[in-house]
């Protein structure tokens, strides 16, 4: 259940009911002592055309016809390697504790069945063992609660201790979705740019192995079956940045006091950007750097010394600037002149960036700094000031338009994927 609700996200429950019975029904037949060794085959056969027809109960998929044209093996194989994109906001609301038990009580396995789609299909990005350990405690939770004689006392005391688990469901759920959309060179330089935005003043060469290991973290973890593999991974890095920049900056040392490593890791990820020190213009990498072996990780040094700059630049921003920093040097470093092509390039770069990131640094960096009514308020102001033909229904959508843009794309944990496309 929870594995098909992961993989289908945008499923209904009524859809992966169908799908799961299928399947615990071929394994009770099939894996059966004395079951005939055709009975898999067959039975996979079965399932795989019911896939196909027209009627079919399971989850819909765009990809399904195109896998439906293949026969035998090859349609099942390709039938498996369905899965819908992850959930870019996690929709899962936890109700409260009355509606809880009443919900419980009315129906235990329907209860416990629905919460666990809801749940998984929500945070299919978290690795599976930690879904499971986050579901498994929360039902018993609910199980023991319900019954107890102080509800509200057990509540408390149970919560408390599943914080831990929750909080890993959590972060662990948005670094692998970040993981998934960006791969490890990407994740790499958000890591390194979020902790630049974070601490100005620290030094890329400190910076950049602790954005390396958490890229490595992801890329053991995410997809692990390991029972511990997260949690032990992402307490030794923590450890490692709370080693490397308590000692450089106080809100880094407040973060790292704690006992529990995965408060600590979700305070540091909490952390707003820092005010932007004065700098003097960053050194841009030679066209030798750029195409040399190391080209991807002067490229990352660049943006590194951006982000520390526009301190208030999402990630979503900063993450195209590295796509076409890319772009460029594939387009570049292979072309007949070389330097004649970076040149150019660097010519529009140098007109057309400053504007562009000044633009997101002021958006984002007044999003974080006022309240909403006066953040609306001041894009208006704004707006009226650039634009004073416009007339009031177009500057109303202009500023319900920049402020969605703001509320989901500045804070530091915005979906990747969603705000790519915004950008």
């Amino acid at each position: 259940l929870i594995a098909n609700s992961r993989k289908y996200s945008n499923a209904t429950f009524e859809e992966i009911s169908h799908l799961v019975s299928e399947m615990v029904s071929l394994a009770e037949t099939c894996c059966a002592e004395g079951a005939d060794p055709s009975c898999y085959d067959a039975g996979s056969s079965a399932l795989s055309a019911k896939s196909c027809s027209k009627s079919s109960p399971f989850p819909a998929h765009p990809g399904t016809a195109a896998c439906c044209a293949n026969e035998g093996l090859e349609r099942k194989l390709c039938l498996a390697a369905l899965r819908h994109p992850p959930q870019q906001l996690p929709r899962y609301l936890q109700p409260s504790n009355e509606e809880l038990c009443q919900a419980f009580k009315k129906d235990p396995k329907d209860f416990a069945d629905r919460f666990l789609h809801e749940y998984a299909s929500s945070y299919g990005e978290a690795p599976l063992p930690v879904l499971l350990g986050s579901t498994r405690t929360f039902l018993s939770m609910v199980s023991t609660c319900c019954i107890s004689r102080a509800p509200t006392a057990c509540f408390l005391k149970e919560k408390l201790e599943r914080k831990t688990l929750s909080l890993l469901t959590l972060m662990s759920n948005r670094a692998c979705s970040r993981f998934t959309a960006y791969g490890e060179d990407k994740v790499t330089l958000s890591y390194l740019t979020s902790l630049a935005q974070k601490l100005p003043s620290a030094a890329f060469e400190d910076l950049f192995p602790l954005a390396e290991d958490a890229a490595e973290v992801f890329s053991q973890c995410c997809d692990s079956v390991a029972e511990d593999c997260m949690q032990k991974k992402l307490a030794e890095h923590t450890a490692k940045v709370c080693g490397t920049l308590a000692a450089q900056d106080q809100r880094f040392a407040d973060c790292c006091k704690g006992k529990n490593f995965m408060e600590n890791y979700f305070c540091i990820s909490a952390l707003p950007p820092a005010p932007a020190p004065e700098l003097p213009e960053p050194q841009k990498p030679t066209n030798e750097q750029l195409c040399g072996e190391e080209g991807a990780r002067h490229a990352k040094r660049y943006l590194f010394e951006l982000a520390r700059r526009h301190t208030s630049i999402p990630d979503a921003l900063l993450s195209k600037v590295y796509d076409a920093s890319k772009a460029v040097r594939e387009e570049c470093c292979s072309a007949k002149d070389t330097s004649a092509c970076l040149d150019s390039k660097r010519q529009r770069m140098g007109k057309e960036l400053p504007p562009f990131l000044e633009k997101a640094d002021q958006l984002c960096g007044q999003y974080t700094q006022l309240n909403f009514l006066d953040f609306k308020k001041r894009l208006r102001e704004s707006l009226v000031r650039t634009m004073p033909e416009a007339g009031a229904e177009l500057l109303g959508q202009l500023v319900e338009q920049r402020a969605d843009f703001a509320s989901t794309c500045c804070p530091p944990n915005s979906p990747p994927l969603y705000c790519a496309a915004k950008v």
